[in-house]
Protein backbone atom coordinates (compact mmCIF):
# COMPACT_ATOMS: atom_id res chain seq x y z
CA UNK A 1 0.00 0.00 0.00
CA UNK A 2 1.65 2.91 -1.08
CA UNK A 3 0.94 6.49 0.36
CA UNK A 4 -0.36 8.39 -2.15
CA UNK A 5 -3.41 5.88 -2.57
CA UNK A 6 -4.29 6.23 1.06
CA UNK A 7 -6.95 8.77 2.06
CA UNK A 8 -5.80 11.49 4.69
CA UNK A 9 -8.82 9.56 6.54
CA UNK A 10 -7.29 6.25 7.09
CA UNK A 11 -3.96 7.20 7.42
CA UNK A 12 -3.18 5.41 10.59
CA UNK A 13 -5.90 2.72 10.59
CA UNK A 14 -4.43 -0.63 10.77
CA UNK A 15 -3.88 -2.95 8.94
CA UNK A 16 -4.68 -5.80 10.63
CA UNK A 17 -7.17 -6.28 13.40
CA UNK A 18 -4.71 -5.95 16.41
CA UNK A 19 -5.50 -8.31 19.08
CA UNK A 20 -7.88 -9.88 17.58
CA UNK A 21 -8.51 -13.34 16.26
CA UNK A 22 -7.22 -14.41 12.69
CA UNK A 23 -4.23 -17.24 13.06
CA UNK A 24 -3.70 -19.84 15.62
CA UNK A 25 0.41 -19.54 17.04
CA UNK A 26 2.55 -22.54 16.73
CA UNK A 27 2.26 -24.73 19.05
CA UNK A 28 5.74 -24.58 20.36
CA UNK A 29 5.15 -20.82 21.08
CA UNK A 30 2.37 -21.06 23.28
CA UNK A 31 2.79 -21.30 27.22
CA UNK A 32 -0.70 -22.48 28.33
CA UNK A 33 0.39 -21.44 32.09
CA UNK A 34 1.00 -17.73 30.80
CA UNK A 35 -1.76 -17.32 28.13
CA UNK A 36 -4.32 -18.49 31.76
CA UNK A 37 -2.58 -16.46 34.16
CA UNK A 38 -3.13 -13.33 31.25
CA UNK A 39 -6.96 -14.08 30.84
CA UNK A 40 -7.45 -14.19 34.38
CA UNK A 41 -5.29 -11.43 35.79
CA UNK A 42 -6.26 -9.01 32.65
CA UNK A 43 -9.38 -7.99 33.84
CA UNK A 44 -8.62 -7.59 37.58
CA UNK A 45 -5.95 -5.11 36.36
CA UNK A 46 -8.14 -2.90 34.50
CA UNK A 47 -10.62 -2.95 37.23
CA UNK A 48 -7.40 -2.20 39.39
CA UNK A 49 -6.46 0.86 36.83
CA UNK A 50 -10.14 2.33 36.96
CA UNK A 51 -10.04 2.48 40.81
CA UNK A 52 -6.85 3.79 40.84
CA UNK A 53 -8.84 6.71 38.27
CA UNK A 54 -11.56 7.64 40.37
CA UNK A 55 -9.42 7.33 43.66
CA UNK A 56 -6.78 9.27 42.35
CA UNK A 57 -8.04 12.81 43.47
CA UNK A 58 -8.00 12.14 47.22
CA UNK A 59 -5.70 9.17 47.75
CA UNK A 60 -2.54 7.70 45.74
CA UNK A 61 -3.74 7.45 41.95
CA UNK A 62 -4.82 9.16 39.35
CA UNK A 63 -5.14 9.19 35.51
CA UNK A 64 -1.09 8.44 35.02
CA UNK A 65 -0.56 6.06 37.35
CA UNK A 66 -4.10 3.70 36.19
CA UNK A 67 -2.98 4.63 32.75
CA UNK A 68 0.60 3.09 33.89
CA UNK A 69 -1.05 -0.15 35.34
CA UNK A 70 -3.66 -0.57 32.21
CA UNK A 71 -0.75 -0.85 30.27
CA UNK A 72 1.49 -3.40 32.17
CA UNK A 73 -2.00 -5.09 31.93
CA UNK A 74 -2.30 -5.06 27.88
CA UNK A 75 1.93 -5.64 28.06
CA UNK A 76 0.77 -9.19 29.68
CA UNK A 77 -2.08 -9.85 27.34
CA UNK A 78 0.66 -9.13 24.20
CA UNK A 79 3.71 -11.18 25.68
CA UNK A 80 0.63 -13.83 26.74
CA UNK A 81 -1.03 -13.98 23.21
CA UNK A 82 1.23 -12.28 20.83
CA UNK A 83 -0.20 -9.30 18.32
CA UNK A 84 -3.36 -11.60 17.93
CA UNK A 85 -4.81 -13.07 20.58
CA UNK A 86 -8.37 -14.78 20.51
CA UNK A 87 -10.23 -13.12 23.21
CA UNK A 88 -10.31 -9.59 22.03
CA UNK A 89 -13.18 -8.13 21.15
CA UNK A 90 -12.76 -4.51 19.40
CA UNK A 91 -10.12 -3.56 17.85
CA UNK A 92 -7.86 -0.64 18.97
CA UNK A 93 -6.26 2.13 17.37
CA UNK A 94 -3.67 4.07 19.96
CA UNK A 95 -3.12 6.94 17.60
CA UNK A 96 -6.87 7.62 18.18
CA UNK A 97 -7.14 6.99 21.48
CA UNK A 98 -3.72 9.65 22.33
CA UNK A 99 -5.51 12.13 20.33
CA UNK A 100 -9.11 11.83 22.26
CA UNK A 101 -7.22 11.69 25.81
CA UNK A 102 -5.00 14.76 24.70
CA UNK A 103 -8.17 16.28 23.85
CA UNK A 104 -9.77 15.65 26.92
CA UNK A 105 -6.93 16.61 29.18
CA UNK A 106 -6.39 19.97 27.21
CA UNK A 107 -9.84 21.15 26.93
CA UNK A 108 -10.44 20.45 30.77
CA UNK A 109 -7.29 22.14 31.51
CA UNK A 110 -8.15 25.20 29.49
CA UNK A 111 -11.93 25.35 29.90
CA UNK A 112 -11.76 27.51 33.55
CA UNK A 113 -9.98 30.44 31.18
CA UNK A 114 -13.05 30.78 29.40
CA UNK A 115 -14.91 30.63 32.17
CA UNK A 116 -13.12 33.55 34.18
CA UNK A 117 -10.92 31.23 36.14
CA UNK A 118 -7.71 30.13 36.66
CA UNK A 119 -5.89 27.35 33.81
CA UNK A 120 -6.01 24.12 35.58
CA UNK A 121 -8.70 24.94 38.16
CA UNK A 122 -11.17 22.82 39.17
CA UNK A 123 -14.27 22.26 40.71
CA UNK A 124 -16.40 20.20 43.34
CA UNK A 125 -19.77 19.18 42.99
CA UNK A 126 -22.06 16.36 45.23
CA UNK A 127 -24.53 14.78 43.33
CA UNK A 128 -27.43 12.24 45.43
CA UNK A 129 -27.28 9.11 43.35
CA UNK A 130 -30.65 6.89 44.75
CA UNK A 131 -28.18 3.95 46.10
CA UNK A 132 -25.15 5.00 46.94
CA UNK A 133 -25.99 8.28 48.18
CA UNK A 134 -24.16 11.92 48.17
CA UNK A 135 -21.14 11.18 45.71
CA UNK A 136 -18.68 13.94 45.80
CA UNK A 137 -17.87 14.52 41.52
CA UNK A 138 -14.74 17.03 41.26
CA UNK A 139 -13.67 18.45 37.43
CA UNK A 140 -10.18 17.63 37.64
CA UNK A 141 -11.30 13.68 37.08
CA UNK A 142 -11.57 14.48 33.18
CA UNK A 143 -8.31 15.82 33.15
CA UNK A 144 -7.09 12.27 35.13
CA UNK A 145 -9.70 10.78 31.81
CA UNK A 146 -7.65 12.34 29.60
CA UNK A 147 -4.20 11.50 30.81
CA UNK A 148 -5.39 7.93 31.70
CA UNK A 149 -6.59 7.57 27.53
CA UNK A 150 -3.22 9.19 26.85
CA UNK A 151 -0.91 6.94 28.64
CA UNK A 152 -2.79 3.76 27.59
CA UNK A 153 -2.63 4.93 24.19
CA UNK A 154 0.84 5.23 23.81
CA UNK A 155 2.09 1.95 25.77
CA UNK A 156 -0.59 0.17 22.71
CA UNK A 157 1.23 2.32 20.41
CA UNK A 158 4.80 1.30 21.60
CA UNK A 159 3.44 -2.74 22.09
CA UNK A 160 1.80 -2.52 18.12
CA UNK A 161 5.39 -0.54 16.90
CA UNK A 162 7.78 -2.90 18.62
CA UNK A 163 5.59 -5.92 18.49
CA UNK A 164 5.63 -6.00 15.26
CA UNK A 165 9.49 -5.78 14.39
CA UNK A 166 10.24 -8.41 16.49
CA UNK A 167 7.55 -10.68 15.41
CA UNK A 168 8.84 -9.67 11.84
CA UNK A 169 12.04 -10.32 12.72
CA UNK A 170 11.65 -13.86 14.24
CA UNK A 171 9.04 -14.89 10.83
CA UNK A 172 12.61 -13.85 8.91
CA UNK A 173 14.25 -15.80 10.70
CA UNK A 174 11.85 -18.74 10.59
CA UNK A 175 11.86 -18.43 6.99
CA UNK A 176 15.84 -18.12 6.90
CA UNK A 177 16.19 -21.63 8.82
CA UNK A 178 13.80 -23.57 6.66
Amino acid sequence: MTTSKTPWTNWDAPTERWLLSGFCRDGRERTILLELAARIVFPTVLVLSIYLLFAGHDRAGGGFSGGLVAGQAFALRYLAGGRMDDSAIISLRPPVLIGIGLTIATLTGFLPTLLGGQLLESATYKIAVPVLGQIKVVTSLLLDVGVFLLIIGVVLDLLRTLGSGIEADAAAAARGQS
